[in-house]
This record gives C-alpha cells, sequence and structure tokens, in this order.
C-alpha cells in the first residue's frame, strides 16, 4: 500500500490510476470473483477502473494546477518625494 500513496504523491497519469483502482477493486470485489466468470469479471473490473481513473487523473491534476497558481502581486506606485522622474532631473 505504501507504494500506491507515493505513485499519487507525483503526478498521476490516467493509466497509473487505472492501475491502481483495478487492484483495490479487484481486492474489493474477490470473494465475487467464484461466482462470475474470470474473463467476464476481469472485463467489468477493466472497464469500471477506466472510468473512474479518467476522473480520478483529472481531479488529482486539477488540485495540483491550483496549488502551483502563484498569488498575484500588485505593483506598488512610488510616490514618495525625491523619487519622481520630474525631480531627478531638476
Amino acid at each position: 500500500m505504501t507504494e500506491t500513496t507515493e505513485k499519487t504523491s507525483l503526478k498521476l497519469s490516467k493509466k497509473e490510476a487505472r492501475k491502481i483502482v483495478y487492484e483495490k477493486f479487484s481486492n474489493a470485489l474477490a470473494e465475487y470473483k467464484s461466482s462470475l466468470k474470470e474473463k467476464k469479471f476481469d472485463s467489468n473490473l477493466r472497464k469500471a477502473s477506466k472510468l473512474f481513473a479518467a476522473d480520478i487523473a483529472k481531479a488529482v491534476a486539477k488540485q495540483k494546477q491550483q496549488l502551483k497558481k502563484p498569488a498575484k502581486i500588485k505593483a506598488v506606485k512610488d510616490n514618495l518625494p525625491g523619487h519622481g522622474a520630474a525631480e531627478a532631473v531638476v
């Protein structure tokens, strides 16, 4: 489980997210695997993990993008006496 948390802390691609979600689904739904055919079970897990992973990857990218945005800094006008361009000429 530590490997998955390390991968999510870095940039998370859709493919990596799909693998992580697939593993978690297969572990959570292991008891139902015996009641379905293995091929059908795997194909349904792949479809579900693909749907979830796309949204997860987008959400992680959006969250990281919001964290990286720097705060806008407003320019401060220099209105102190003796520092203006007009006084420098005099």
